[in-house]
C-alpha cells in the first residue's frame, strides 16, 4: 500500500483579501469581542446589535430635529403673539416701471387684507391673522440709494421687485453689488404682474430672471411671480413664517426703526420697538446722516393686549423703562484736544521784537542802502550791463549733454579755463525780473493751454507710468535734492529694518484715541455689555428721547436708529482690507475723496493704500508699502481716520458723481484692525545712468546734479535693477557725477537705484451728509455736539 502525495505547506495558495471601505457584520462581531454593549432601551427586548445601531441612529437624528426646532423658535420667539415685533421687509424695486407699493397690494389681497392706507413711500403695517404674526413693509422709491442702503441695515426680509420688460439698468446693478458687500437679510425676489405675457413665455422669463438675482444673491431658490395667486401666498408665507438670517455686523448691537418722529426743544422722541441685542440707556445712538447723540429717558408703551382690554388712561400712559447713569453713560469726546503751546519753541515775531524795542525806547533800524545782494549774471568779459540783460543763462542739462563724453579731469579743466574768460555782473532787481519774463513766459492760447492742461491731468497715463515705473521720479534739477527730499529716509532692508512709530507724528495723532491692546479691549467690552442691568429687551415697544438732536432729523418720517457699543464714538485709525470693484474702469489714487460705508455709519474719508502683508501679520517691523493707486486682483490696506469698529464689519467705497444718488462702487472689504503703530511708508527712487562702466566701478549721473546731494545722500546704499548693490565713492567734479562700486559687474545696459522712503498720514475724516443737509449746513461754525469727529482738517 502506497502513501498519497501530498503538497508541500508552503506552496498553498493564499487569495489577496478583500479590501472594502464599508465592513461586513461578520467582521464587525469580531472586533466587538469581548467589550460592553451600551445599554439600550430595546436592550433587554433580545435585539440584534444591528438593530440597536439602526434605534440609536433615528434617536440622534430626532435630537437634532428638536435641537433645530427650539433655535427656530427662539429665532422667531420676538415675532410671536399679539404684542410680537413686526417683520421688518424693506421693498426694492429694481426698475423704473415697477412700483413697490403695488406688490405690497398684491401681498395683503392673498390674505384678504386691504392696502389702501399703504402709503407710496413709508411704513405701512399688517396684520396676517392666518399665521399669527405682523408685518411691516418699507416702501423705498426707486433710484433713491441711501435710503435703500439704510432701509436694508434694519430689515429682516428684503423684497427684491423685478420687471418682465425693462432690464435692471446700471444704478440697479451698483446697488445690488453694494448691498451684497454691505450684508443682507433674507432675501424674497418677486416678479411684476404682466398679463401681456402668454404661458409659453413666462418660464422662460422667469429662468433668466432667477439666474440674474443667483448672481447676487446664490442662495435665492425661486422667484414669486405675482401673476400667479399660489406663488403670492407662498411668497407672503416664506416673510411670515421664515426665519430671517442673520446678518454678521448686527448681532452684538441694538437696532430699531423709528415709526413716528416727535422733535421738541432739541429732543428727538422715537417710537419703534427695540430689535437685537437689549438696549442699555448708557450707550450712543447713531442716526444714520446726523451723527452720534446721548439717550436722555426710554419709555416704554402698554401692549396691546391692555389696550383691548379697555383699563383706564392712567395705566396706558408710558412708563419710564431706563435712563442713563451719569458715571457709567458715554460721552460725546469723541477726539482729544492737542496741547499745542506744550514744549514748543518758536521763533520771535516781527512784532515781538518791535515791542521790545520800543519797550526800550529803541527803533529796528532799516538796511543800509547797497547791503542787500544783487542777482549775478556769469558774462564773457567785456560785456556791458546792457548786453549782459539779453543773455539767455544756458541749462545744465545742455552743458552735460554736450560734454557727456569728456572724462571728469578734462570738465574740471575746461571750467577753468572758463572762469578766466568769463567775468560777474550783478543784475538789477527790477531789470532782472523783466527779463526773466521776457525769456521764460511764454502766453499760449485757450486751445493750446487747454491741451496741454488735459494732458497733463491724465489720470490714466500717471497709473500706466507708474505701473510701468513704480515709485520712480526724477531728481529737482532747480532744488537740492537733500532739500527736496529731507523728509525722506533710507533703509538698509525694508522688512527688517526698525523704524520708530512715535517719531514725528502729525498734529492729527494727537486728536486720536489709541488702544493698548485693541482686541483685549474689545472683548472686556462685549462681556460688560453682556453682564448689565437695567437694559430693555428686544421686542419691547418704547418712546426712544434723544437729546440735542438738529430739527431735520425729525423731517425723514421713518428714522433708523443704531446703539453704539462702548467707545465707538472715539476717534482713531482705521485699517481696512479692500479690494476694488472689477466693473469699476475709472482711477483710484490714495487720497482721493470717497464714501466709507461701514457698519452703521457713511464717512466722507481720503483713504491711502498700503500693501497687504501675507496673512494679516505685522511683519518683522510693522512697516507697509504705500500704494499710490488701488489695482485690480489685489487685495489692498485702506487707512483711514474715523470711529471706533468693534467686530468683523463689512465695508464699502463708493464715489460720488453729479448724480447724488447714482454713486459708483469703487471697492469693498472689510474692518481689519485699529493698529496706530502700523508705519505706511513711501518709496520713491532715484535713478542714475552708468555713463563709464569698469567692471565693479562705474561713473554714474543724472542721479544727482550738485556735489552736496553726493555728499548727503553718500551712506545710503544703490542697486540696480539687475540685482546688484553697491555705494558711492566719491563724487566727480560739480554737476552731479560720481564714482559707485558695486558688488559684482554692471553694463551700461543696466540703471542705478537708489530707494527712499516716508511715512504717509491720511487726511482727517468727517461725517457724510447728503446734498440738501450739506446745502442747510454750509457757513455754520459747527455741526452740533454729536458731531466732534466731523471737523475736518484740511492739508
Amino acid at each position: 500500500m502506497t502513501e498519497g502525495f501530498h503538497h508541500r505547506p508552503t506552496l498553498k495558495q493564499q487569495n489577496k483579501k478583500f479590501k472594502s471601505k464599508h465592513a461586513t457584520k461578520s467582521s464587525l462581531k469580531e472586533a466587538a469581542k469581548g467589550r460592553v454593549a451600551k445599554a439600550s432601551p430595546k436592550a433587554g427586548l433580545g435585539l440584534s446589535p444591528s438593530t440597536q445601531l439602526r434605534l440609536n441612529r433615528r434617536n440622534n437624528a430626532k435630537q437634532s430635529q428638536s435641537k433645530k426646532r427650539e433655535a427656530l423658535a427662539s429665532a422667531t420667539r420676538v415675532f410671536s403673539g399679539v404684542d410680537g415685533a413686526p417683520r421688518i421687509v424693506a421693498v426694492i424695486p429694481l426698475s423704473e416701471d415697477v412700483v413697490g407699493r403695488d406688490a405690497v397690494e398684491l401681498l395683503a389681497g392673498s390674505l384678504d387684507v386691504s392696502a389702501e392706507d399703504c402709503p407710496q413711500h413709508g411704513i405701512w403695517r399688517m396684520r396676517a391673522e392666518r399665521f399669527k404674526t405682523s408685518l411691516q413693509f418699507t416702501n423705498v422709491p426707486y433710484k433713491n440709494f441711501y435710503a435703500t442702503l439704510d432701509a436694508c441695515k434694519v430689515a429682516d426680509y428684503v423684497v427684491f421687485v423685478l420687471s418682465t420688460t425693462v432690464e435692471v439698468d446700471t444704478w440697479g446693478d451698483t446697488l445690488l453689488r453694494t448691498l451684497q458687500a454691505q450684508g443682507l437679510p433674507e432675501v424674497i425676489t418677486l416678479v411684476a404682474p404682466n398679463p401681456s405675457l402668454d404661458h409659453k413665455t413666462r418660464p422662460g422669463i422667469l429662468k433668466s430672471l432667477l439666474s440674474f438675482i443667483q448672481y447676487f444673491v446664490p442662495t435665492q431658490p425661486r422667484v414669486f411671480d405675482l401673476y400667479a395667486a399660489s406663488d403670492r401666498l407662498n411668497a407672503l408665507r416664506s416673510l411670515a413664517e421664515g426665519k430671517p438670517a442673520d446678518v454678521r455686523w448686527r448681532e452684538d448691537r441694538s437696532w430699531m426703526l423709528g415709526e413716528t418722529t416727535e422733535w421738541e426743544n432739541g429732543t428727538l422722541k422715537v417710537t419703534g420697538v427695540v430689535r437685537g441685542t437689549p438696549l442699555s440707556a448708557n450707550r450712543l445712538i447713531h442716526i444714520p446722516n446726523f451723527g452720534d447723540y446721548q439717550i436722555a429717558k426710554i419709555y416704554s408703551l402698554p401692549s396691546t393686549r391692555h389696550q383691548r382690554s379697555g383699563q383706564g388712561s392712567m395705566d396706558l400712559e408710558p412708563t419710564l423703562a431706563a435712563e442713563p447713569d451719569p458715571d457709567e453713560a458715554d460721552s460725546l469726546v469723541s477726539s482729544n484736544d492737542p496741547d499745542d503751546l506744550g514744549n514748543e519753541q518758536t521763533w520771535p515775531t516781527e512784532d515781538e521784537m518791535n515791542a521790545d524795542f520800543l519797550a526800550q525806547g529803541e527803533v529796528i533800524p532799516d538796511a543800509p542802502k547797497g547791503t542787500t545782494p544783487k542777482a549775478v549774471r556769469r558774462v564773457p568779459k567785456g560785456t556791458s550791463d546792457y548786453q549782459a540783460a539779453w543773455i539767455i543763462d544756458d541749462d545744465d542739462d545742455e552743458g552735460e549733454a554736450q560734454d557727456g563724453e569728456a572724462e571728469a579731469e578734462g570738465r574740471e579743466v575746461v571750467g577753468q579755463e572758463e572762469e578766466e574768460e568769463m567775468q560777474d555782473i550783478a543784475m538789477d532787481d527790477e531789470m532782472e525780473v523783466e527779463n526773466r519774463k521776457e525769456v521764460t513766459f511764454q502766453d499760449l492760447d485757450a486751445e493750446e493751454e487747454e491741451r496741454q492742461l488735459s494732458s497733463w491731468r491724465n489720470r490714466d497715463r500717471e497709473e500706466q507710468d507708474d505701473l510701468a515705473f513704480p515709485d520712480e521720479i526724477d531728481t529737482p534739477q532747480d532744488v537740492p535734492a537733500c532739500t527736496r527730499f529731507q523728509r525722506y529716509r533710507g533703509l538698509r532692508s525694508f522688512r527688517t529694518s526698525p523704524w520708530d512709530p512715535y517719531e514725528n507724528l502729525p498734529r492729527d495723532y494727537a486728536r486720536i484715541f489709541q488702544f493698548e491692546d485693541f482686541k483685549r479691549t474689545e472683548r472686556n467690552v462685549r462681556r460688560r455689555a453682556a453682564e448689565e442691568v437695567g437694559t430693555v429687551e428686544p421686542g419691547t415697544r418704547v418712546v426712544l428721547h434723544l437729546k440735542d438732536v438738529p430739527q431735520e432729523a425729525a423731517s425723514g418720517g421713518s428714522v433708523p436708529l443704531f446703539s453704539l457699543m462702548q467707545h465707538e464714538h472715539k476717534t482713531t485709525i482705521l485699517n481696512f482690507t479692500v479690494q476694488r470693484n472689477t466693473e469699476y474702469g475709472g482711477s483710484v489714487r490714495s487720497k482721493d475723496p470717497l464714501v466709507l460705508c461701514v457698519g452703521p455709519r457713511r464717512l466722507s474719508v481720503n483713504p491711502i493704500y498700503s500693501q497687504h502683508t501675507r496673512g494679516g501679520g505685522k511683519g518683522m517691523n510693522n512697516v507697509h508699502k504705500f500704494e499710490k493707486y488701488l489695482r485690480h486682483a489685489t487685495t489692498s490696506v485702506a487707512t483711514v481716520y474715523g470711529p471706533v469698529h468693534f467686530g468683523n464689519q463689512p465695508c464699502v467705497l463708493l464715489k460720488e458723481t453729479l448724480d447724488p444718488e447714482a454713486p459708483q462702487l469703487v471697492a469693498m472689504g472689510n474692518f481689519l484692525t485699529s493698529d496706530t503703530t502700523r508705519i505706511i511708508s513711501k518709496r520713491i527712487i532715484l535713478t542714475g545712468h552708468p555713463f563709464k562702466v569698469h567692471k565693479k566701478s562705474a561713473t554714474i549721473r543724472y542721479m544727482f546734479f550738485n556735489s552736496d546731494d553726493i555728499q548727503y545722500f553718500k551712506p545710503i546704499q544703490l542697486h540696480t535693477k539687475y540685482g546688484r548693490s553697491g555705494h558711492i565713492k566719491e563724487s566727480l567734479g560739480t554737476h552731479g557725477y560720481f564714482k559707485a562700486y558695486f558688488d559684482g559687474p554692471i553694463t551700461q545696459m543696466d540703471t542705478v537705484c537708489m530707494s527712499l522712503y516716508k511715512r504717509v498720514f491720511p487726511k482727517w475724516s468727517q461725517l457724510w451728509r447728503p446734498t440738501p443737509l450739506r446745502e442747510l449746513s454750509a457757513g455754520t461754525a459747527s455741526l452740533g455736539a454729536s458731531d466732534g469727529y466731523a471737523m475736518a482738517m484740511e492739508e
